[in-house]
């Protein structure tokens, strides 16, 4: 957060510059003087002067006891920047005033008091120098100071202390019961750690956090630390990596004696893939600034002890890449997977981020819960937040579904392009392709479930169709259902090729989808006449980035079976979905009107025209979307 400086930081700021501005006005004064020309004169000849009558102008400056007097001017011939100086004693001065009454070009001289009667111009010219100097030392000494102090900070620990204000609880936490219940131990040892000394137990020195982003591992550390009352110190893995050698190692090194003088305390570093990834790994060679501060931390993660009330938590979404040193017992010895939510657990991430949310009453937090199915808890405070917004911008008093529901799309697809012109032609080709995805999702018994359907642009995509699980299950399909995804994917494709006798490039990324999931049936997972064989492993290197390489444990022969097997069951899936769409032809064609008319139709309304039953009566109506994307 930046925060504006106030008046007196600003002129703190600007005081150097300006006693700077000072010193080298003064500096310029001096030599301006310096750069004139006195010419001295003995005191015959300023009389000799006098006499010639070769004077213009003459000052006389008594001294403060009137026994010297300093007589100043210009001669006949003189420059402008020169003049005379002649020091005369009293006895002499009535003798040169006459001959300066006598003179016919001096009309009158000027008598001026003596500078050292002036305590401020004394102060002027002698103290005020030296005080601007003095002022100007002081600042530039405190600046490098101040400059040399950062650098001694440079290799100090970025971990930074929690607030008071930033304690969580696991009431914040919404879901994660099981994950609670596998931390809960820590808390425990961290309120009462004789209680485990008694017994000879010995509590982990390191806990990982693993699972996807958004999922909460930052909230459940920071509440772990909320519910034994401990400091809890946040460190990004980020923190330790530095363009010198060593600077990483020394953070370590100052974090854990922080840590230390704060026991019992947490640790948690977010993103330990960041510093923690293999040794010795990549193109050319390992990282060598990333491996100290790696070594640094698995030599302090082994010097202190067992119980000494310090417990690292570590979060990450890329297990694979940790080094095997890391993972080892005695440093991150216990793994606590943080999965996507369930639907239960969606519902109750939702009612805590509705809190603060007016919300209408046709919401309906747990039906919402049933709709999106892999949002993790970032993406549905995301999704909450999006309605809101809406809602706003709709000058509406409460989030209502019209909300929730744009707002779903928006986080899936993006924002609705109303704006982009769209042909009859375009509109009628979309609508055949859904209006394909969505009976094949109708008519096959493995196929998802079909909720809604579309054929307003949103992202890269000219429409498209949700369909969701029938029920929530863990993530393992069965064949049938993996066809069942192929068969849906090239149903656009096909309703494309029967009814408007050409094919587009709309169906670009269903064909690359299918393709994926057929390959992965015949290599990954031995789902073809191949048998149960695998025959290719993803290998993801650690600096060479995602699929870079994979290997290979085949001949060129199976290769060309591979191929085969992949052709084959995508060829039998196209040949299913003619089937399933020749059959259901008056059905894509009901589809196809109602999306041309209606562009956006639910599941209420798909239900309806299946069932040959009138959905006119459905509030999205063809003037209720244009009011709706009018007022967006």
């Amino acid at each position: 957060m930046n925060v504006k400086p106030n008046n007196n930081e600003r002129f703190k700021n600007f005081l150097p510059y300006i006693i700077l501005m000072g010193v080298v006005l003064l500096v310029f004064g001096v030599l301006s003087l310096q750069g004139s020309k006195v010419n001295e004169l003995s005191t015959g000849e300023l009389i000799k002067e006098l006499k010639n009558d070769t004077i213009t102008e003459i000052v006389i400056t008594p001294k403060s006891d009137e026994s010297i007097y300093y007589i100043t001017g210009k001669v006949e011939g003189y420059k402008d920047n020169e003049t005379f100086s002649t020091k005369v004693i009293a006895s002499e001065l009535d003798n040169i005033l006459m001959y300066i009454n006598d003179s016919e070009k001096i009309e009158s001289y000027k008598t001026e008091s003596d500078p050292g009667e002036s305590i401020f111009l004394y102060v002027l010219v002698n103290v005020l120098p030296l005080v601007f100097i003095v002022i100007a030392m002081y600042f530039l000494v405190s600046r490098m100071a101040s400059a040399n102090k950062g650098s001694m900070d440079f290799a100090r620990s970025k971990a930074r202390l929690s607030s008071d204000s930033d304690k969580k609880s696991f009431k914040d936490v919404a879901g994660l019961k099981e994950e609670k219940e596998e931390v809960a131990e820590l808390i425990d040892f961290l309120k009462n750690p004789k209680k485990f000394e008694k017994l000879g137990a010995r509590i982990p020195k390191g806990v990982l956090l693993v699972g996807p982003p958004g999922t909460g591992k930052t909230l459940l550390a920071k509440a772990i630390a909320g519910e034994a009352n401990v400091p809890f110190f946040f460190i990004s893995g980020s923190d330790f990596v530095e363009l010198y050698v060593g600077v990483g190692a020394s953070r370590v090194r100052d974090m854990f004696k922080e840590a230390k003088r704060n026991a019992p305390c947490l640790i948690f570093i977010d993103e330990i893939d960041a510093v923690g990834r293999q040794r010795g790994t990549g193109l050319g060679g390992g990282h060598d600034e990333r491996e100290q501060t790696l070594n640094q931390l698995l030599t302090e993660m082994d010097g202190f002890g067992e119980n000494e009330g310090i417990i690292i938590i570590a979060a990450t979404n890329r297990p694979d890449v940790l080094d095997p040193a890391l993972l080892r017992p005695g440093r991150f010895d216990r793994q606590v997977t943080v999965s996507l939510p369930d639907s239960k657990e969606r519902e109750q991430i939702l009612t805590v981020h509705a809190k603060n949310k007016v919300l209408a009453k046709d919401v309906n937090l747990e039906n919402l819960s049933l709709r999106t199915p892999g949002f993790s808890g970032a993406d549905l405070e995301n999704l909450l937040n999006e309605a809101a917004l809406l809602a706003v911008r709709r000058n509406k008093n409460a989030i209502t579904m019209d909300e929730i529901d744009e707002a779903t799309d928006r986080v899936l697809l993006g924002p609705a392009k109303t704006t982009r012109k769209i042909t009859d032609k375009e509109k009628k080709l979309v609508s055949i392709h859904e209006a394909g995805h969505a009976v094949i999702g109708l008519k096959l018994k493995d196929a998802q479930e079909v909720h809604k359907i579309t054929i307003i642009p949103r992202g890269m995509a000219g429409g498209y169709t949700m369909m969701l699980p029938k029920e929530e299950k863990m993530a393992v399909l069965t064949k049938s259902e993996l066809l069942a995804q192929i068969t849906g994917l090239l149903g656009g494709r096909v309703s494309e090729e029967m009814f408007l006798k050409e094919i587009s490039t709309g169906a670009s990324d269903d064909i690359k989808k299918a393709t994926r999931i057929a390959r992965s049936m015949v290599t990954e997972y031995g789902m073809s006449d191949l048998g149960p064989v695998q025959y290719e492993e993803k290998q993801e290197g650690v600096f060479l980035g995602r699929d870079y390489s994979k290997s290979k444990n085949f001949s060129d022969q199976v290769a060309l079976e591979i191929d085969e097997q992949t052709r084959n069951i995508i060829e039998k899936c196209y040949k299913d979905a003619k089937k399933i769409i020749s059959e259901n032809k008056d059905l894509i064609m009901k589809l196809s009107d109602a999306l041309i008319k209606y562009e956006t139709i639910t599941k209420e309304q798909i239900e309806a025209i299946v069932n040959n039953e009138p959905y006119e009566n459905v509030d999205d109506t063809e003037e209720s979307t244009k009011k709706k994307n009018n007022e967006e």
